[in-house]
């Protein structure tokens, strides 16, 4: 393919994204293939000659979208957002283009300084406290990272070679298998999977202690799990809190937790994956209360700050933790400015060696949005969760579970279990929208996220109209088929009663 058959075929594919997106509500958001169905369509080898793009767009179109479910579409309202923009979308185009790899500076030196600058960027728009900045003086800074997943096991790693260290010093007669025997970390039962495969991944059980009736965890329960736990002759490392969890959406108490964990020297994380992009809104601010005692934190732009996956932003009270930890070197990674600048090489500050360009996509994101914009999208999104909550209340048939948080509505149809769990099966079937379920304490839920590229008032209330029509369709249906139940029981009754009586005259 030459430059100019490259420029078509670039210019097409551009044509192709406007299109997908711009008529995205058009689509079911759900797909309707069954398992195999797009592998039985594609071919089982490598095709021996190129084909032209123009066969490959096809089938993208044919094949492959048909095969997807839509996380752009505003009707997609599962999970959290995963969410996208016209910057983030070329500047994954030009980071592509580009093709560098910044595991070091001398590999491409605006590749980690722009980082740097971005990174400082964010934090001072998310008014993190000044030790996570680069330009600060300290050992603090920001990094990005590809997922949540990525920067909790960071900071579950850092935590436990920092705890095995320590330990060693204080204990010299233990050995270091000894000392790993013992680690133990924490988190809430409310928490995300990636911190309990955190843990599996770092060899190291991780405790999810009972959240309270709210759902957030405090302090008390931790320094009771703690004080057991020492009593037996573990060694506490890591305690992961999340402000946002997976379920509610619920703020574990990061002050109380701060306390209990400077008390014992237990390194505190904390997973803001969601909610972490509501520290920039002043009327949020609570959100903040306790993040100057952390040890680290992470962020997904990905779902709340309009920059595509993967990309989510960790910031460190401490950088040099985690580089001790994981410093690895070889002759062909060093070079002549490495330790006598300020400027890091990310490569010690991740689990991979080789790093994407993300902080282009990031840069460019920011530029074309402006802070003013991206404050804009996230209240936008809590202004249509609180149209829908309005929707839900006013209701009788629906009850809300949980206190609204930011974008996500938790509620339910009244009654049993059963009830909730086939109205989402009926949604699931058609394809409209697409919502996942939750449980607490026995009492399922579902759970409505304001997703998409650019949901607005109106999808809000298309979302409503299929879920209040098919539990109506729902209720009507059970109905007819009690009295149906109702009907043949009082003939069955009926029959059975005329059986009796001819047999009595035959006698």
């Amino acid at each position: 393919m030459d430059f100019g058959e490259f420029r078509e075929f670039g210019h097409a594919s551009i044509e192709f994204i406007i299109n997908y997106l711009s008529n995205i509500r058009d689509r079911n958001v759900l797909s309707n293939v069954v398992p195999h169905e797009v592998i039985n369509q594609l071919p089982r080898q490598i095709p021996e000659q190129p084909e032209h793009w123009r066969q490959v767009l096809d089938d993208l179109e044919h094949i492959i979208l048909p095969g997807l479910t839509h996380w752009q579409s505003p009707y997609f309202n599962a999970f959290y957002p995963s969410s996208t923009s016209a910057g983030s979308i070329i500047g994954e185009l030009l980071i592509a283009g580009i093709g560098v790899l910044g595991f070091s500076w001398i590999c491409s030196p605006a590749c980690t300084e722009l980082e740097v600058v971005v990174m400082d960027w964010l934090a001072k728009f998310l008014k993190l406290p000044s030790h996570f900045l680069h330009e600060a003086e300290g050992p603090g800074g920001g990094v990005i990272q590809g997922s949540a997943s990525e920067a909790v096991l960071v900071a579950v790693l850092a935590a436990r070679e920092q705890a095995v260290r320590r330990e060693r010093e204080c204990h010299p007669e233990q050995s270091e298998s000894e000392i790993r025997g013992k680690l133990i970390a924490y988190s809430s039962d409310q928490s995300n999977s990636c911190i309990e495969k955190a843990g599996v991944l770092a060899a190291m059980p991780i405790k999810l202690l009972p959240a309270g009736e709210d759902l957030v965890l405090r302090g008390a329960a931790l320094k009771e799990a703690i004080e057991r736990d020492v009593a037996a002759g573990l060694i506490p490392v890591i305690c992961v809190a999340t402000l946002g969890t997976t379920g509610t959406c619920a703020y574990d108490d990061i002050e109380s937790l701060s306390s209990i964990c400077e008390q014992h020297q237990v390194w505190l994380h904390v997973d803001a994956a969601y909610a972490g992009g509501a520290f920039a809104l002043d009327e949020c601010a609570e959100l903040r209360r306790g993040l100057d005692r952390v040890d680290s934190l992470n962020f997904n732009l990905h779902k709340f700050m309009l920059v595509n996956f993967d990309c989510s932003a960790m910031w460190l009270r401490d950088a040099n933790k985690v580089i001790d930890s994981f410093n690895v070197d070889r002759i062909y990674l060093k070079h002549k400015h490495e330790g006598q600048t300020q400027i890091p090489d990310f490569r010690h500050w991740q689990i991979p060696l080789g790093r994407r360009f993300r902080a282009l996509k990031v840069w460019i994101t920011f530029r074309t949005l402006g802070a003013e914009g991206l404050r804009a999208h996230m209240r936008k999104h809590i202004d249509l969760a609180i149209q829908f909550e309005n929707l839900v209340k006013a209701d009788e048939r629906f009850e809300v579970v949980a206190p609204r948080a930011l974008g996500l509505v938790c509620f339910r149809a009244k009654g049993d279990n059963e009830l909730t769990s086939q109205l989402l099966q009926r949604l699931m079937e058609r394809k409209k929208i697409y919502m996942v379920k939750a449980e607490h304490r026995g009492q399922l839920f579902l759970r409505f996220v304001v997703c998409g590229m650019d949901p607005k008032p109106s999808d809000i209330q298309f979302a409503w109209t299929e879920i209040e029509t098919q539990l109506t369709s729902l209720c009507a249906e059970q109905q007819l088929n009690a009295r149906k139940a109702g009907e043949l029981s009082e003939l069955t009754h009926h029959l059975s009663g005329l059986h009796l009586t001819n047999e009595t005259l035959q006698r």
